[in-house]
């Protein structure tokens, strides 16, 4: 991985921490659902990103960069849904939501180089 590369994996990195610690407040009976869901998005968005720089072949890596990004949407849907259900604060909301917005760009600019550079 390049230094582009490795910044965009530790934002990823820092979602799914940013994630992990919000919703150890949620409410126990959340905890194997809205709390499961919202872990499992979160982290498979740096894991499918990691395991597609994993793949030699660019074929593998598009797909999972794929995966990655679309793992990004279903947490920026969650952490909205989280937010509106007061489960997350104004403030962790944005802050999360903020870097989840900025992750998307990066990634989904990595996602494009891919298919016009192969």
């Amino acid at each position: 991985m390049n230094e582009y590369q490795e910044g965009l994996k530790q934002k990823m990195n820092t979602l799914a921490h940013g994630v992990y610690r919000a919703t150890k407040n949620f409410p126990k009976e959340e905890q194997y659902g809205m709390t499961s869901q919202i872990n499992r998005a979160s982290l498979s968005v740096v894991l499918n990103y990691i395991e597609g720089y994993a793949r030699a072949r660019n074929n593998s890596r598009h797909y999972f960069l794929d995966v990655s990004y679309g793992s990004l949407q279903e947490t920026k849907y969650l952490l909205h849904f989280t937010y509106v259900e007061k489960l997350l604060s104004e403030e962790e909301y944005k802050k999360m939501f903020t870097l989840a917005d900025g992750i998307g760009a990066m990634l989904w600019k990595e996602i494009q180089n891919i298919k016009e550079h192969g």
